[in-house]
């Protein structure tokens, strides 16, 4: 079996679903390639669209929102919307792609190449076996205009929602977000500490700027630094952000409590390590902090399918938030000066979580190949 993943560059979680899902097809002894999407038409113009939408993200959330907000509008009233048009235009490419470098089945977990699939569907081309991922605990503008073979949804509760957007039930699998195999292995806090070079006897937050970094992390760092015990330290993921980490190390170099990390590939290893962590309500990380047991504090998300994001964990106990920094910044002590509270929050996530996503997806592709 031979599967083609398409992701986009618009956020480090839509990435690192495809890469936990190739991970997964490649340890079933399958073969699974990682495809920039827009890529096949050139790197400027996947460079031209991830730099765009991360500027926009890092310099305008509240800009996002708006047109987030102005998109659930447009997916109401409009059969197509100009994402579908704007997508279509990458048919060619990918047809051209396919027809040099055949495969089996074809893996989304980002909305753009599934638009340009129902346009192709539409419109005759010949296809492989198509499922579309999300990656977010909501049905985001324009998923239902897209017509994918299944939909691998993160959970079975958020089925109405897709259902009334209009999106077949008989299409629907609430199998989770699929995250590494390192987020699923069973290490123990003392093994990832040893791994990681952490002290044993401590406490420990993770803070998580994710892919593109936050300057809310900054505040919550001075304001956990001046509430914090001396059994407590820090450890801070920068993400690509180098800007952050070159300023924090500028401010924290001679803090030995503080320790400051780039893009990392051992993110798995410090969500076991730590005791809590505050990082925005993204859903690839949400879903990795879950899926490692670490209690959650959600700091601000960026509005839209984050906000939902937050929603849904705040109503099923796996994370707490609150409006505030100051307010985010007392939950976090609490839950990591209270082992009753983490343990009913660590439950909480034990009860709900999804860890096999990635296998039972490719479960469903085999199955699915071998009786085409």
């Amino acid at each position: 079996m031979k599967v083609l993943i398409l992701s986009c560059n618009t956020g480090g979680g839509h990435n690192a679903a495809a890469q936990a899902i190739a991970e997964a097809i490649r340890e079933h002894g399958e073969c699974a390639e990682v495809l920039d999407y827009l890529s096949l038409a050139g790197k400027g113009v996947s460079k031209l669209v991830g730099d765009g939408y991360v500027k926009v993200v890092k310099k305008a959330p509240a800009m996002f929102g708006v047109a987030y907000k102005l998109g659930m509008v447009v997916s109401r009233l409009m059969k197509k919307s100009p994402v579908y048009y704007a997508n279509a235009r990458m048919a060619r490419y990918l047809e051209e792609y396919l027809q040099e470098n055949p495969v089996d089945a074809i893996v989304m977990p980002h909305l753009y190449p599934a638009e340009t699939i129902t346009y192709m569907r539409r419109n005759g081309f010949a296809l492989p076996l198509t499922v579309a991922v999300m990656t977010d605990y909501t049905c985001i503008p324009f998923w239902e205009e897209t017509d994918c073979d299944y939909y691998i949804t993160p959970h079975k509760k958020l089925h109405p929602e897709i259902i009334k957007r209009g999106i077949p039930a008989y299409k629907l699998k609430a199998f989770g977000i699929p995250v590494s195999r390192q987020c699923r292995e069973d290490i123990s806090r003392e093994q990832a500490r040893d791994m990681l070079g952490l002290e044993q006897e401590k406490k420990y937050f993770l803070l998580a700027a994710g892919s593109m970094g936050t300057k809310a992390i900054v505040h919550i760092l001075e304001l956990l630094l001046a509430m914090r015990s001396k059994k407590e330290n820090l450890v801070v993921i920068c993400g690509s952000n180098q800007k952050l980490k070159k300023k924090l190390q500028q401010k924290y170099k001679n803090r030995k409590e503080v320790r400051l990390v780039g893009y990392t590939k051992k993110m798995p290893l410090y969500l076991k390590a730590c005791d809590v962590i505050f990082t925005k309500p993204g859903g690839l990380t949400s879903t990795e902090a879950a899926v490692s047991g670490i209690p959650i504090v959600h700091i601000r998300p960026i509005p839209g399918c984050e906000t939902s994001n937050l929603h849904f964990f705040g109503a099923r106990h796996l994370s707490v938030s609150a409006k505030h920094l100051a307010k985010q910044v007392q939950l976090g002590k609490a839950l990591i000066e209270n082992d009753s509270l983490r343990e009913q929050m660590s439950e909480a996530q034990r009860r709900e979580r999804k860890p096999e996503a990635a296998m039972q997806i490719v479960s469903l592709l085999e199955q699915l190949v071998s009786h085409e």
